[in-house]
């Protein structure tokens, strides 16, 4: 079968962001000082070759981009400059995009005013919903005796009916791409004959990664490996906490601080603080080159984090303190920030990486099954 290029593919790349691989001559160095190269995935070396051949087919059936952790090893000792563990990061923007049957993930990737409106509307909306759902008026609701009443401002029901509707309608879509994902690097190659039974076996592989990722381990700096699973961890707790056990979560009793409730609220709240602050000192600062480049996407998500963090520790404050105006207008404006950065960054941007990493060691096990040890050389040298 003919090979077709795509001679104009760098010019597509560059919409993702600027990169340097047309320095790049093929000297091997990224991939030979790589941790988590080896005799199957050679990135950074492969997929920037494939890039530069215009192999534009070749990328979208790749697992290399993801199975790199930008450690920065790599770019730090490339004799051109031609920084290829960004290169990754960009490839990594490019397949979410092609994952993504809506065509939003390249709309929010290539332009910084589509995901800025998206955001803007979206948080509208949740505004003038929640006004609607307070009918009675700021004030009437909350001062009723035993303080304030969170779920007399917004009736509970209804709000968690939204959160699950949001739930399903997050994951239908996250779903649906990591089906595509399975089709473009597993399904597509005919080569591959993966059992049935396979499946099953490697499965573990997902969920240690997705818990753990514990593939940061092989960087030098372990710094970045926890500070990353602590945001991590907080806030897919968080993200469990809100959208999936709100009725549980939001509640008009105010216990004591070592209740389940308080315990796990803190902890997402601290593990988001103290994340955040060390990616935001880091991207200012552009400590060490992971952080040397930053995209739009990796500020709007972080910052959109932060807001959501700050507006929900003011909120809790209010509330514990017994102040009713303001808890209402620090609850709208928590969730006029949360809603928008769910919907977008977790489906479309940034936090779908959270699912594609995994799912891409998950998948490269598999494809490692699948190929008779006789034939591994030829097959992973395409």
């Amino acid at each position: 079968m003919a090979i077709r290029v795509n001679p104009g593919f760098i010019d597509v790349l560059d919409r993702f962001g600027k990169e340097n691989i047309q320095l790049c001559y093929q000297c091997g160095d990224c991939s030979a000082v790589c941790p988590h190269a080896d005799e199957f995935n050679r990135f950074p070396r492969r997929p920037i070759r494939q890039l530069q051949m215009g192999l534009e087919k070749k990328l979208e059936t790749s697992l290399d981009p993801w199975l790199c952790y930008y450690c920065g090893d790599c770019s730090d000792l490339c004799p051109r400059d031609a920084d290829p563990g960004d290169t990754m990061m960009i490839l990594r923007r490019y397949l979410t995009s092609v994952y993504d049957w809506t065509g939003l993930s390249r709309r929010f990737y290539t332009s910084h005013w589509w995901e800025l409106a998206a955001i803007v509307i979206i948080s509208i909306l949740i505004a003038l919903l929640f006004s609607v759902f307070n009918p009675h008026g700021i004030v009437t609701s909350l001062t009723s005796e035993g303080g304030v009443k969170v779920n007399e401002m917004f009736p509970v029901e209804t709000v968690n009916i939204g959160a699950h509707i949001m739930l399903i309608s997050i994951a239908s879509f996250l779903v649906s791409n990591i089906i595509r994902m399975w089709y473009f690097t597993i399904l597509k190659d005919k080569s591959l004959k993966i059992s049935f039974i396979s499946y099953f076996k490697q499965i573990w592989q997902l969920i240690v990664h997705f818990a753990t990722q514990i593939r940061f381990n092989k960087c030098k700096d372990k710094s970045y490996w926890i500070f990353h699973w602590v945001l991590m961890s907080g806030y897919t707790l968080m993200f469990i906490l809100i959208v999936g056990n709100l009725k549980w979560f939001q509640t008009d009793n105010i216990y004591l601080w070592y209740h389940p409730q308080r315990i796990l609220g803190y902890y997402a709240t601290f593990g988001l603080f103290i994340g955040l602050v060390f990616f935001f000192w880091g991207r200012i600062k552009k400590a060490g080159q992971k952080f040397k480049l930053s995209h739009f996407s990796d500020w709007i998500f972080i910052v959109l984090l932060f807001m959501t963090t700050a507006s929900g520790i003011r909120l809790h404050v209010f509330r514990i303190e017994g102040m009713p105006v303001a808890t209402y207008y620090s609850y709208v404006i928590h969730m006029a920030v949360l809603v928008p950065m769910l919907a977008i960054e977790v489906p479309f941007s940034k936090w779908s990486h959270l699912a594609y990493r995994p799912f891409a060691v998950y998948f490269s096990e598999l494809r490692k099954t699948a190929i008779p040890i006789g034939k591994r050389e030829s097959i992973y040298k395409k």
